[in-house]
C-alpha cells in the first residue's frame, strides 16, 4: 500500500507536533516581550480614553499590554490565567469609558478564565500522544493510544478554540460598539485553530495507521496459512504414494 503504517504514523507525529508548536506560542504570547512571543495577542482595543489605560491594549494569557512604536506588545508583569475583564482592579480599576457589556457581568472573566486551564490540559494529552507515537510506527496498539491521546487533546484544544472565539469576537463588537476601534490578533487566531485541525489531522493518521497494520497482518497471516496448507497438502500426496507402492509390493 502506498499509505503504510510507518508513513501514517511519521504524518500523525508531524501534524501533532505542528499543533503543539503552534499552541505553545499562543500560550507563551505576552509572557516575554521578545520575537516573536511580542506579537501575539487575542484583542486589541483603542483605550487611550479610559483613565489609567493605555493608548491600546491588547489582551493576552498573562497580561494586558501596551504596544510599542513599531507595534510589539509592551507588556510589564505577567499573571497566568488572566482575565478579559476591563473594568475590574485587574486591569483598569474603572467603568469610565468602558463599554456597558462588561459591566456588571461575570460572563467575559469566567469565559477567558476557564480557556487557561483548558489549553494546559489539552496540552499535556497533546505531548503524551507526541511520545506514544513515536511507537505508532511499530505497533498498531501504539497506534490506537496516540490516536486515543490525540483526541483528548483535540477535545480540550477544541474548547479552548471555541472559548476564546466566542469571548474576543464578542469583546471586539463591544468595543466597537463604543466607538473604541479594536481588533482581533491575526497571529492568536490563526495558530489556535490551525492547531485544532493539525490535531484532528494527527487523530486521523494515528488511526488509520492501526487499521493499516491489522488489515497487513492478516493478510501476512492468510499468505502464511496458504503456503502451510500448500506444502501440507504436498506432503499428504507423498505419504499416501508411498503407503500405495509399499501395498502394490506386498501383493507381489
Amino acid at each position: 500500500m502506498i499509505l503504510s503504517r510507518v508513513s501514517l504514523g511519521f504524518l500523525g507525529l508531524f501534524f501533532m507536533a505542528a499543533s503543539i508548536l503552534l499552541i505553545f506560542l499562543t500560550l507563551l504570547g505576552g509572557a516575554r516581550n521578545s520575537t516573536p512571543l511580542n506579537e501575539i495577542y487575542f484583542l486589541q482595543a483603542a483605550t487611550g480614553n479610559i483613565p489609567g489605560a493605555p493608548s491600546i491594549s491588547r489582551w493576552t494569557f498573562w497580561n494586558v499590554c501596551g504596544v510599542t512604536n513599531n507595534g510589539r506588545n509592551d507588556c510589564g508583569k505577567t499573571h497566568p490565567d488572566y482575565p478579559f475583564d476591563p473594568p475590574s482592579h485587574r486591569t483598569f480599576d474603572t467603568t469610565v469609558n468602558v463599554p456597558p457589556e462588561f459591566i456588571g457581568t461575570k460572563h467575559y472573566f469566567l469565559t477567558s478564565r476557564f480557556m487557561f486551564p483548558f489549553i494546559i490540559i489539552g496540552l499535556f494529552f497533546a505531548v503524551c500522544s507526541l511520545f506514544t507515537g513515536l511507537l505508532s510506527m511499530c505497533t498498531r496498539i501504539a497506534s490506537y493510544l496516540s490516536g486515543f491521546l490525540a483526541w483528548l487533546a483535540l477535545t480540550f484544544q477544541g474548547i479552548t478554540t471555541c472559548l476564546m472565539t466566542a469571548v474576543f469576537v464578542q469583546g471586539r463588537n463591544a468595543f466597537n460598539k463604543n466607538g473604541q476601534n479594536s481588533q482581533l490578533g491575526v497571529k492568536a487566531f490563526s495558530f489556535m485553530w490551525t492547531a485544532t485541525a493539525c490535531l484532528f489531522l494527527s487523530c486521523l493518521m494515528y488511526c488509520l495507521g492501526g487499521a493499516v497494520g491489522r488489515k497487513d497482518n492478516s493478510g501476512y497471516s492468510g499468505r502464511k496459512e496458504r503456503r502451510r496448507g500448500f506444502f501440507s497438502s504436498q506432503r499428504s500426496n507423498s505419504v499416501r504414494s508411498q503407503k500405495k507402492e509399499r501395498e502394490n509390493n506386498s501383493y507381489a
